[in-house]
């Protein structure tokens, strides 16, 4: 897909705040509000703009626990694996899921309320599933940075316009 200048104004905007009006965005974008809506509309069409959502910060919750988790089975024919990452991706608390290579095959941001919470999810997730052989926990002490924004311009080529 071929992006253009406004295109990645539009995104990099949105990744800051998707929250803005059309106007606003459009305002900030420098380009008119029935422009910013047909390219806006046209990226989530395309599949660029997955979704919108709100980001909670979690010490407004109590923070909870938050874990990396390794995790590598025993057996890793496409069947197992799309098996586990199923019921890993079930999980509310876990958060993110990545098939990774190489070392473990699985690598999980968990986040649950406490100790317990967490232990119920190994029970559930790890340990009643015979073909998990290791799983390995890091359980974070501090969030130093967390944004999920892409660096548009790292991603656009010498010109300014989208790499390949």
């Amino acid at each position: 897909m071929d992006l253009d200048a406004t295109d990645l104004r539009l995104l990099d905007l949105l990744q800051t705040d998707a929250s803005m009006s059309n106007l606003e965005l459009a305002e900030r974008a420098h380009t008119s509000p029935a422009t910013a809506l047909r390219r806006v509309r046209r990226l989530v069409d395309e599949g660029v703009i997955e979704r919108r959502v709100a980001l909670l910060n979690p010490q407004r919750f109590g923070a909870g626990l938050t874990a990396l988790v390794e995790v590598t089975l025993d057996r890793q024919g496409a069947e197992h694996l799309d098996a586990f990452e199923q019921r890993a991706v079930a999980e509310m608390a876990v958060q993110q899921c990545w098939r990774v290579s190489p070392g473990p095959d699985f690598v999980l941001v968990v986040n649950s309320a406490d100790m317990a919470a967490y232990h119920a999810l190994v029970q559930r997730l790890f340990t009643q599933d015979a073909n998990v052989r290791n799983v390995k926990a890091y359980f974070s002490v501090k969030r130093a940075k967390f944004d999920p924004r892409l660096d548009l311009a790292a991603l656009s080529g010498p010109s300014g316009s989208p790499g390949p």
